[in-house]
């Protein structure tokens, strides 16, 4: 199915940066409305939205083309929600945090001792390497990720994978896997004493106020949830219903930008993330041979050209790719989300970034608390 894309869609959040941002105002804003509307009718996106989080709230957002192209419904950036993909790590990986900041999970405690179902292997490993990708799990293989099995639990998922053997010995080797976060679910579920979607829903998401983010329940109806599409040939094609019960914790919640700006913005509040889960999560592991990894517990941490500092997660699913990042320094989020499986983002965040923290902020508005943690 071919199909043209709408024109920018203005939302109300985008007059309140007006109001929020110091200084010349009006300059970033148009600004940023031109460099997203320009990247947003090249990108191929059915549908993208974007919003940009500084120090204590959402500064301007913005949505463009379709969530369904068949009904015309548009994007909106506080509605529409989106796959999001992988961005799940992080709000997996905050959750490992605050258990482990209770008391309540030793994250160098061997996985088995917590999930003593799991089999056991050739080697043990941690929940810290597991949350680093350093236990040797393996990741998707063949079509896996157009899954429609519907799994009823955590532990029921675990089939996919558990009875393999670990691809390499923990710690020696940086591995990504999503399956390795899904097994982290069983962890929290073990820890936590609750079923994960519960306790994500208690512990992170309803805290921050994330109303908008929730799980990608293929059966039930979903409020905001729009169609999935794939580009093929420079046609656009709906991608096949998947089920992604199957990995709720590595990559299976949807969530419209708002939120995940929310969530991004939330690790600059001590009354959400404390100095201590922020260095927890943010601190760089590194390899059995002290070989940095560029992945802390949930998060890439990597550097730019100019040696900006970069922490955050993209997120590839069916019918979806996200991008979303944080620069601790600055108190700056930036998320965007498109429904179209593979999406090349360029030079839009980079461009975004240079744009907002040339704009200062308010230092009534700012945790100075959150400045001052040192991520390197």
């Amino acid at each position: 199915m071919h199909c043209a894309l709408s024109p920018l869609r203005i939302t109300a959040t985008t007059l309140m940066a007006l109001l929020s941002l110091n200084g010349s105002a009006a300059e970033p804003v148009v600004e940023a409305e031109r460099i997203f509307r320009e990247f947003a009718g090249q990108s191929g996106a059915p549908g993208i939205s974007i919003s940009v989080g500084r120090c204590d709230r959402i500064v301007w957002s913005d949505g463009f083309g379709f969530a369904d192209i068949e009904q015309q419904v548009p994007v909106d950036p506080a509605a529409t929600k989106f796959r999001t993909g992988s961005v799940a790590k992080p709000m997996t990986a905050l959750a490992l945090a605050k258990l482990a900041t209770q008391g309540r999970l030793d994250l160098d405690a061997a996985v088995h001792s917590l999930v003593p179902h799991f089999p056991h292997k050739a080697h043990a490993f941690t929940v810290r390497q597991l949350a680093a990708h350093l236990a040797g799990i393996r990741h998707y293989r063949g079509d896996e990720a157009y899954s429609r099995n519907r799994y009823s639990s955590v532990d029921e998922a675990l089939a996919i994978f558990k009875d393999d053997p670990l691809v390499a010995v923990p710690g020696e080797q940086w591995n990504y896997s999503s399956y390795g976060y899904n097994l982290l679910s069983a962890v929290i579920e073990s820890a936590s004493g609750k079923p994960f979607l519960t306790y994500m829903e208690e512990a992170i998401l309803a805290p921050i106020g994330m109303r908008d983010t929730v799980p990608d329940h293929i059966d039930r109806i979903i409020p905001g949830r729009g169609r999935y599409y794939v580009r093929r040939g420079g046609v656009v094609h709906n991608e096949p219903e998947v089920d992604n019960s199957n990995k709720w914790a590595s990559g299976g919640f949807l969530s419209t930008t708002d939120d995940l700006a929310r969530f991004g913005l939330a690790h600059f509040d001590d009354r959400h993330v404390s100095a201590y889960m922020r260095n927890l999560l943010w601190t760089e592991q590194r390899t059995a041979d002290g070989a940095g990894s560029g992945y802390g517990l949930g998060w890439r941490i990597v550097s730019d050209a100019d040696e900006n500092r970069w922490i955050g997660h993209g997120g590839g699913s069916i019918g979806g790719t996200s991008q979303f990042w944080l620069f601790p320094g600055d108190q700056l989020v930036i998320a965007s989300a498109a429904n179209l499986t593979e999406l090349d983002y360029g030079t839009l965040l980079p461009q975004l970034r240079e744009l907002f923290i040339s704009v200062p902020a308010a230092e009534r508005e700012c945790h100075p608390k959150a400045r001052a943690v040192d991520t390197k």
